[in-house]
């Protein structure tokens, strides 16, 4: 048990620590005006459900865990500082620890999954910290959003994918969290159900998975009810992201679309296409590039496609990219950078 906890807490303290600085910044001076996903989440987060447009509206795990810490974060006064609107910089506060709390989670997923792909603890964190520097862990875990709670979810199931037995708990919680945490789950579940069968059996899946599915009909009674909306009108709204394919589509083959694609990860692509480039790269990589890490960019590219925001959709990639580009600083520092030579032996 002490080494589990040791295996799993200094992954999520370096994580943590890191985002913690990182998103501080985009919490602090995010300009609000522009930004209706994040509007929509400080409203359920002040239990609001009538003015929050369906797409958002019954992502609730996040938004009610933030409405709750707000309370006695509110109790403590108004920081000092620029006047803040009345009320809203306890729930900003309140999203903006919770985010880094479970993107950390997360972070210890992607970690793991690096380690449980072969590389070395050095490398494993290096990577951690190269895809925590992204520009979208940064708005993930410093505004009010739930892009955390579904990037824990990925980085749980790929780390049930990797390990197998004696990860049943991992997928379990995946599935029994994944269906509240965002409608698109459903194009991840038979990913989980196929490649997580070694980790769950069948019907330990089936379990977890009705779990989840009731939570999520009895969220949406909930909602429903309380918005006063008819319960017909989220599977017409999810029948409107197909609009979004055709433009997608048109953007991901500009060079607007491919710099935003680049910019996911930055330079630290390039480790990985070097690694790729070569022979013994590409056996380094091996163990990342198999059946179920195709199936995840497929299932990563479907996401990207309907929500018409590439960048931030592939960022859920993190997991899988986060192995390799640690298996890719393992293979350049013991095989493309050469050793130096010792000097010669001193004659006595």
């Amino acid at each position: 048990m002490r080494n589990q906890l040791v295996r799993w807490g200094l992954p999520w303290a370096l994580a943590l620590g890191l985002l913690l600085n990182a998103a501080y910044p985009t919490y602090r001076h995010y300009d609000f005006s522009h930004s209706l996903d994040t509007r929509s989440y400080l409203r359920l987060a002040s239990g609001r459900f009538d003015s929050v447009n369906v797409t958002r509206r019954y992502r609730l795990l996040v938004p009610l865990a933030a409405g709750a810490l707000a309370r006695p974060l509110a109790a403590l006064g108004t920081p000092g500082g620029p006047t803040r609107q009345a009320g809203e910089w306890p729930l900003r506060t309140a999203f903006y620890l919770i985010n880094c709390l479970l993107l950390s989670a997360a972070g210890a997923c992607f970690y793991q999954c690096a380690r449980l792909a072969g590389a070395g603890a050095g490398p494993a964190a290096l990577a951690l910290a190269a895809v925590l520097s992204s520009r979208w862990a940064g708005y993930a875990a410093g505004l009010p959003l739930t892009d955390s709670l579904y990037l824990l979810v990925f980085g749980l199931g790929y780390h049930a994918v990797r390990r197998g037995l004696g990860a049943a708990w991992a997928l379990a919680l995946t599935l029994l969290v994944g269906p509240l945490a965002k409608e698109s789950f459903v194009f991840l579940l038979p990913w989980l159900l196929w490649y997580g069968r070694r980790a769950l059996s069948w019907r330990g899946q089936a379990l977890a998975l009705a779990l989840g599915v009731g939570a999520l009909a009895a969220a949406h009674f909930w909602v429903d009810k309380a918005a006063g909306a008819a319960p017909d009108t989220s599977v017409a709204n999810a029948f409107s992201h197909l609009e979004n394919l055709t433009f997608s589509l048109r953007k991901a083959f500009s060079i607007k679309g491919l710099a935003e694609l680049f910019s996911i990860f930055g330079l630290f692509w390039l480790p990985v296409l070097v690694a790729l480039a070569r022979p013994g790269g590409r056996r380094a990589l091996a163990p990342v590039l198999g059946g179920a890490e195709a199936a995840l960019l497929v299932v990563v590219a479907g996401h990207m496609l309907l929500s018409a925001d590439l960048g931030r959709m592939g960022y859920l990639l993190a997991p899988v990219f986060t192995a390799a580009l640690a298996l890719s600083m393992g293979w350049v520092r013991a095989g493309l950078v050469p050793t130096p030579l010792a000097g010669p032996s001193r004659v006595r």
